[in-house]
């Protein structure tokens, strides 16, 4: 694991933001050993498959102070855990259905400190609040995922550089997918964002509350 690659691609970090991102090694390693939420091999990659890959959401929109962000099932905590720590001033939510996974959530959240999200055990749709973005992390199809982002979202607050809406993090070929939503995607290629050949095939896709 290599903290030092976040460091390349964030190089404006405080130090209080270096000292949490590298304390993430340690904590998903002991929480791991645990309850895993990470393939054993992928924890040699923590830093360029979960970590990396959640901060592309970073790169495509930054989030303004204030803003109230929802990560529908957030696993182990990605993309909200790296996102919460390179945005403080925004409020995140990382809810998931499995207490398990949320159980490390909170545990990561306490040990690295980070006093901007909430984790929350619970069904998407079954929360009572509002929010200026959903993220998420290849949790299932579009078709699916949208009905339970879309009520989530509020209209016209734009705290970010990009208009109120889903940023998503997948794979693959898209086109089929997203055309079942039937909603206009825009679609980043993560690997012109950071280069290494694990996003080759990685995207962020933007849909805009309207």
């Amino acid at each position: 694991m290599n903290y030092a690659i976040i460091e390349r691609y964030f190089p404006a970090m405080t130090p209080r933001q270096r000292e949490q991102y590298e304390r993430l090694g340690e904590l998903y390693a002991e929480w791991n050993s645990r309850i895993n939420v990470i393939s054993r091999k992928d924890m040699e990659h923590l830093y360029t498959r979960h970590i990396l890959h959640s901060l592309a959401i970073a790169k495509v929109c930054r989030f303004e102070a204030g803003a109230k962000v929802v990560d529908i099932g957030c696993g182990g905590g990605f993309p909200s855990v790296p996102l919460a720590i390179m945005f403080p001033e925004v409020e995140f939510v990382g809810v998931d259905s499995i207490g398990k996974k949320i159980r490390v959530v909170e545990g990561i959240i306490e040990g690295a400190d980070i006093q901007n999200l909430r984790a929350i055990n619970s069904r998407a749709e079954q929360l009572d609040e509002k929010f200026d973005y959903v993220v998420s992390r290849a949790v299932t199809e579009m078709s699916r995922f949208m009905p339970w982002a879309w009520p989530l979202l509020r209209k016209g607050t734009d705290r970010g550089t990009l208009p109120n809406g889903v940023l998503y993090l997948k794979g693959g070929d898209l086109a089929e997918e997203l055309a079942l939503t039937r909603r206009k995607w825009d679609i980043y290629d993560i690997r012109t964002i950071f280069d290494d050949e694990f996003f080759d095939t990685k995207r962020v896709v933007y849909t805009p509350y309207k």
